[in-house]
Order: C-alpha cells, then sequence, then structure tokens
C-alpha cells in the first residue's frame, strides 16, 4: 500500500501538487485522472522518487519515501515496475532481450534461471515465441505494449506503475491491454497506480480513482461511484462527451429505479 499524506510540489514558485493526499491500495488499479496541467505526472514522478516533493509524505507500508536509506530505495526500486508511455523498449534490443534486462541490472538469478522467468512473463502477456527474437521496430504497437508489461513485471514487482498505457493504441487494443494490467493486478496482488486520461479505462477498470484538478485532490472514488458522483468538476471532466453523459444518465436512472424498488 502506497499513502500519500498532504504533499506539496512546486516548481520555480508554482505549486503543482498543494496538499494532496490518497490511499493506493494492493491489489487494485488505483488511477490518477484529471486534465493536463493538473498535477497528475508530477505526481505518479514523486510516487517514484524522481521528484522529491516540498512537505508531506509518502509511505512505502507505512515507511516514508524520503526517509529511506540508499539501500532500502535500491531494495524499493527492486520492487516496482514502471510501464512507460510509448513503451520506452530499446530499439537495439530484440524482445526477449528487453525483458531480461531488468534481471541483468538487479537479479542475482542464473542465466538459466533468468531465461526461464522472461519466458514465463512473455507468455503471461500472450506474446508468441516467435516473436522473441524480433526487434521492438517489427512487431505491432499493441505487442510493443505487451513487451513492456512483461518487462514491467519481470522482476515480480509490489508495485507496479504505468504511464497512459494506451497512448497511440486503437481502441480494441486498449481494452486488451486495461484487462492484462487489471488481470495482472489482481493475479499477483500489486498496488498498481496508472495515470490516464482514457475515459473508457476509467470506467472499465478504475477501483480506486484520484481526480486532481488544479494541483488539488477535487475526487476520489471507484468507477461505480464515478456514474453517481455530483462533483461538478468531475462530471465535466468525465462525461465530457455526449456518449459518456448518455451513459451516466443511463446510470443515474437505474440506480434511482432499483432503490424506489427496494
Amino acid at each position: 500500500m502506497i499513502e500519500v499524506k498532504d504533499i506539496v510540489k512546486s516548481f520555480d514558485g508554482n505549486v503543482v501538487l498543494d496538499h494532496v493526499s490518497a490511499t493506493l491500495k494492493d491489489g487494485e488499479v488505483n488511477m490518477i485522472i484529471g486534465q493536463s496541467g493538473s498535477g497528475k505526472t508530477v505526481l505518479l514522478k514523486s510516487l517514484i522518487g524522481l521528484h522529491e516533493v516540498d512537505e508531506g509524505q509518502i509511505l512505502y507500508d507505512g515507511t516514508d519515501l524520503a526517509e529511506m536509506r540508499s539501500k532500502d530505495i535500491r531494495m524499493l526500486h527492486r520492487q516496482v515496475g514502471v510501464l512507460f508511455q510509448g513503451s520506452a523498449l530499446f530499439d537495439s534490443m530484440s524482445v526477449m532481450e528487453n525483458v531480461l534486462f531488468p534481471m541483468e541490472m538487479f537479479s542475482k538469478k542464473s542465466k538459466e534461471e533468468r531465461l526461464e522467468r522472461a519466458a514465463f512473463c512473455l507468455r503471461r502477456v500472450e506474446i508468441p515465441e516467435h516473436v522473441w527474437d524480433l526487434m521492438p521496430n517489427e512487431i505491432s504497437g499493441g505487442q510493443q505494449k505487451r513487451v513492456a508489461i512483461a518487462r514491467a513485471i519481470v522482476l515480480e514487482p509490489r508495485f507496479l506503475f504505468c504511464d497512459e498505457p494506451n497512448s497511440g493504441l486503437d481502441p480494441k487494443t486498449s481494452l486488451v491491454i486495461d484487462a492484462l494490467i487489471q488481470d495482472i493486478t489482481k493475479e499477483y496482488h500489486i498496488c498498481t497506480v496508472v495515470n490516464s486520461h482514457d475515459m473508457n479505462s476509467i470506467l472499465e477498470i478504475g477501483d480506486n480513482i484520484v481526480f486532481l484538478k488544479d494541483g488539488k485532490k477535487e475526487w476520489q472514488g471507484s468507477r461505480h461511484d464515478i456514474c453517481l458522483s455530483d462533483n461538478e468538476a468531475l462530471n465535466d471532466f468525465v462525461f465530457a462527451s455526449e456518449l459518456f453523459k448518455q451513459v451516466k444518465e443511463s446510470v443515474s436512472r437505474n440506480t434511482g429505479i432499483l432503490e424506489s424498488r427496494q
């Protein structure tokens, strides 16, 4: 579990995160959402430790990130997997080599054990064996994203961070990636944190959603709560299109009917 307690982050006097607090739970897809400039990317980078916060605390299982010793931080890094926007695979490495890379950096497993673990992760994300020796530019965008997920989980992380995992993907492939992230989160009881503005993803897999507006936490709840929320800023963001407005109206109407029957 990750606890964010009243954190503040500024750049050149400009407050980007303004006393944000949230709890991000194990075994759930925790989503950070908000418009561009809302602070969600800075929050994600602060959670990973790429930004040092000015005030407040970020606690990993009760331990303050800012107070960790170098040895503790190295240990934490082995427990963290990151899925970067655009996959960020190494162009000069094959699919298999990309997945092996984190283990060659951090694992003490033998070569045979590393190959076995990499193969397991590639099969888990349904990358067929004939693709393993190909280079990233020889496979599709959806396959690249799957390979990036395999690389992110190869060290068996307890915490998985995903930055816009559906960026550049078509709607059908996006649904597949969403389902894969959700399945892996539940299967391995990972604390998964997803930075996203994809409304389909929010409504499909958002177990715990943190909505930021102007650097402040405006709302927090589940994908089920979101359709029933009367928060104006949240509704303007999530249900901006006519289609999603109709979805919200339908859910609200059906909920009202059920409540009247009870």
